[in-house]
């Protein structure tokens, strides 16, 4: 019987995907004789594999065709955060049976929505074989946000897209109409088409980098999958124990922009339409960047000058580079430390860190990117709805005339995105509650969902006094992250579109 690849469901291509990733880890712990590992990922992939062929072969000639496109899609991808986690916890479980199944869920679970959090934060805990899959999920996770954001997001005007003027691609030609009815499996296969070479590409490119700036071959590539998926995945426990050094972090630095917008790496969707110069949310995150970092590295500086400028200038640049490093960070959900963060704490001496760490995260980086958070556009659109009730309190009778930039915002763009805030707002309260409910104290209990709501891990270890770890965490706490991680990644309108009976109509 003759298997057609686009008549096969969404989820179980994903599942498909899943199983033949699991070969490289394989492979790789052949090479460097972990070989239990190896069985573990080997097994695991072919039985995969195989599962899925017979299933494929049941299906026969069934064609999705005439089915809720849109539906499918959302189902597809909340089956992937919730199921495909289970089966990718599978191997790594097998080769680490000091643990338990639930751990390996959350992790990947973690991993998958690229919130990066980890149970095993200890650096040698896991093998090299372990790290690389922790990161290999993550950056697959990045890719899979990448392709979802133009192929399933954003027909229905969701993950951001409802803020802009003509969000979706093909809202007002009939033209484009054809592609939001178009079945989803193509229009999955041809967004991956467009961005997964741009995306190893750049991948790559990172990787070659910083082995040139002295890193590790596994720690270089970890850290170059985890920058693209702003997982913050490191095998060696963040920046500061890396090899390469503020050479490295400086080359990080430059790759993460690709979190702040979209426009930075393709054109596929109207709100990537700005031009560089006019994109909102690289305006609006270059300001963020410079002028959090300034303020920080500002606030002492009169004291110290007066101290003894010539001895604490190098401490003074290297406090400022820390801070630009972490704020750029932590705004793109990444949650890289820079190795200088300490000493922008010590020279600005701010007492509470984690209070702006956490509100760069709320923010987020850009739409249809790998960031989470709030996202930028929607903080633009509420600024622009802002200055202008300012303006009516002075003029009350004039017509504004923000300019392009504004006119590519729709008229309800204020309107849903305060919206979403609200909704955000709930789900950090529900959550917190939850946490509170299952042992966790106030400020453990708000990290740990902002975290989660966020897709932000390594605010656990660097947003409270003490560090949080998650392996210390009741069974009932960890699914409660977990599922916090899933809202965060999916954002809450989209579990809520699925609610709409529109959508289960054929």
């Amino acid at each position: 019987m003759r298997l057609r690849f686009s008549e096969q469901p969404l989820f179980l291509v994903l599942v498909a995907v899943a199983a033949a990733s699991m070969l490289v880890p394989a492979i790789f712990a052949l090479a460097i004789e972990e070989f239990h590992t190896a069985r573990s990922f080997f097994y695991a992939g072919l039985m995969g594999l195989f599962a899925t062929l017979l299933i494929a072969l049941a299906r026969g000639k069934r064609s999705l065709t005439g089915r809720n496109n849109d539906l499918i899609g959302l189902l597809s991808l909340l089956g992937t955060y919730v199921l495909i986690p289970a089966y990718l916890a599978v191997p790594f479980q097998e080769a680490l049976p000091s643990t338990s199944f639930l751990n390996s869920y959350v992790e990947m679970v973690s991993a998958l929505t690229t919130t990066g959090a980890t149970i095993f934060d200890m650096p040698g805990r896991l093998n090299p074989a372990l790290e690389l899959w922790r990161a290999q999920v993550g950056w697959m996770g990045g890719l899979l946000i990448w392709v979802a954001a133009a192929a399933v997001l954003a027909p229905l005007n969701l993950g951001g897209f409802e803020v802009t003027f003509a969000a979706a691609p093909g809202q007002s030609d009939a033209g484009i109409t054809r592609f939001q009815r178009a079945d989803l499996l193509r229009r999955v296969v041809r967004n991956t088409m467009q961005l997964a070479p741009v995306y190893t590409f750049l991948t790559g490119v990172l990787w070659i980098l910083l082995l040139v700036n002295g890193e590790t071959t596994l720690t270089a590539l970890c850290h170059a999958m985890s920058t693209m998926a702003t997982s913050g995945i490191s095998p060696v426990g963040g920046l500061p124990n890396a090899q390469s050094g503020i050479a490295g972090e400086m080359v990080i630095f430059l790759f993460l922009i690709f979190a702040l917008s979209r426009v930075s790496f393709t054109s596929d969707t109207a709100v990537s339409r700005f031009a560089l110069h006019q994109d909102p949310e690289l305006r609006l995150a270059l300001m963020i960047v410079v002028g959090v970092p300034l303020l920080l590295f500002l606030r002492h500086w009169i004291a110290a000058f007066e101290v003894d400028a010539g001895e604490n200038l190098m401490l003074g640049l290297r406090a400022l580079w820390g801070a630009l490093f972490t704020v750029l960070s932590f705004l793109t959900t990444n949650g890289f430390e820079s190795a200088d963060w300490n000493a922008a704490q010590v020279w600005s001496g701010l007492n509470t860190p984690g209070m702006v760490l956490m509100g760069l995260a709320i923010m987020g980086g850009g739409v249809a990117t790998t960031a989470g958070g709030v996202k930028l556009m929607r903080v633009f659109a509420l600024y622009l709805n802002g200055l202008r009730e300012m303006q009516k309190l002075v003029h009350p009778n004039s017509v504004s005339g923000l300019g392009v930039i504004a006119r590519r915002i729709g008229r309800e763009g204020a309107y849903h995105a305060w919206i979403f805030f609200m909704l955000f707002a709930m789900t950090l309260a529900l959550l917190m509650a939850l946490l509170t409910l299952f042992g966790q104290g106030f400020e453990q209990a708000t990290i740990l969902s902002i975290a989660a709501l966020t897709s932000t891990g390594p605010l656990l270890a660097l947003a409270g006094d003490n560090p949080i770890h998650l392996v210390d965490l009741g069974w009932q706490a960890k699914l409660v992250f977990a599922a916090g991680t899933v809202l965060g990644r999916l954002e809450l309108l989209a579990i809520i579109a699925l609610l709409n009976a529109d959508l289960w109509r054929d």
